[in-house]
């Protein structure tokens, strides 16, 4: 990945790493778990050479960037202090953001406290709806086990250190294959003792046309040095999320903010009971003015859908910013 200039900045309080390429007005990525700046290696090459701006860090907690132990470091208030502060880094007042999973997340943290720093927000398989505070008599992990049971994935992460010794039993190189290739639509079930820890009990030993061996080794190198509590502290702190912007319940984004919804029809956050509910039945609408009334549903397509999809999420991100470039 010579092409990339990779960076190290200081954004509050830890020393961030991040990769770039080209000029003009910034897009932001930010990635989810369990993955890095990589994962959107092929949207910086394409838009960097569109005219663009292209800067991918390594979210807290991951890859080059520090990884601070107490679990209260992970807040979603600490998360979008990381993000402003790397705005101002880059010396832009606005940018267009782009965000998957937990950086999807992290993106309507953003669009909701800070929206004047963004010009257009492209947001990846996590609509609002999962991120604003929806029930306030539940705590939502809580919530997550009464639908799901005590094994489902975001219940078993909170389990400090548990979940950690799991998946170094089961090694990294296994961990990561199995997370990277899921493709049940169904919800994420981790049976204690039953089979190695991974949201694909069924691995296959080949890998996906999408994912290489090498772009599989980037992420294992990592992992293997930073483990997997940095991302799962980001779990670890839904219910204190959920306690810390309970002023801002019913609250939604700015009208101003223009933004376009992109999933893979198999995601494993869309196929969540309620989700498709929430898209397609004008309550997504309703929270987010500036959205988009057509969703981008990807026919076939799982939850990595930036590296599975590659060559079409590129496309519809694209075509979108360029609107307001």
């Amino acid at each position: 990945m010579g092409r990339f200039v990779h960076r190290t900045v200081e954004v509050n309080g830890i020393n961030m790493h991040l990769v770039e390429k080209g000029e003009g007005p910034v897009v932001l990525f930010l990635h989810g778990f369990p993955e890095l700046w990589y994962s959107w290696r092929h949207q910086i090459e394409h838009l960097s050479n569109c005219g663009y701006r292209a800067v991918a860090p390594d979210l807290r907690g991951y890859g080059d960037t520090d990884a601070p132990s107490d679990i209260k470091s992970y807040t979603c208030f600490q998360l979008l202090g990381d993000i402003v502060a790397l705005i101002d880094s880059l010396g832009v007042d606005k940018v267009f953001l782009v965000g998957h999973d937990w950086g999807a997340a992290l993106g309507w943290y953003l669009c909701q406290f800070r929206p004047e720093r963004v010009k257009a927000y492209v947001c990846l398989s996590v609509p609002f709806g999962l991120v604003n505070k929806r029930d306030p008599t539940v705590k939502p992990v809580e919530n997550f086990g009464r639908l799901f049971g005590d094994d489902y994935y975001i219940c078993r992460f909170q389990e400090y250190p548990k979940m950690e010794k799991e998946l170094a039993e089961a090694g990294t190189p296994y961990a990561m294959k199995n997370m990277l290739t899921h493709r049940d639509p169904g919800p994420i079930i981790f049976p204690k003792g039953k089979y190695p820890p991974g949201f694909n009990r069924h691995m296959s030993e080949d890998l996906p046309h999408w994912l290489t061996q090498p772009d599989v080794d980037v992420y294992i190198s990592k992992f293997e040095k930073t483990r997997f509590t940095g991302g799962l502290n980001y779990y670890r702190n839904i219910d204190t999320n959920w306690e810390l912007t309970a002023p801002w319940t019913g609250t939604g984004i700015s009208k101003d903010i223009p933004v376009r919804f992109i999933t893979g029809e198999l995601d494993l956050v869309y196929t969540t009971p309620g989700t498709k509910e929430y898209v397609h039945g004008g309550s997504f609408k309703k929270d987010v003015p500036g959205l988009e009334d057509k969703f981008w549903v990807q026919p076939g397509v799982t939850h990595f859908n930036n590296q599975e999809a590659a060559a079409d999420t590129t496309h519809l991100i694209h075509q979108f910013i360029s609107k307001f470039k």
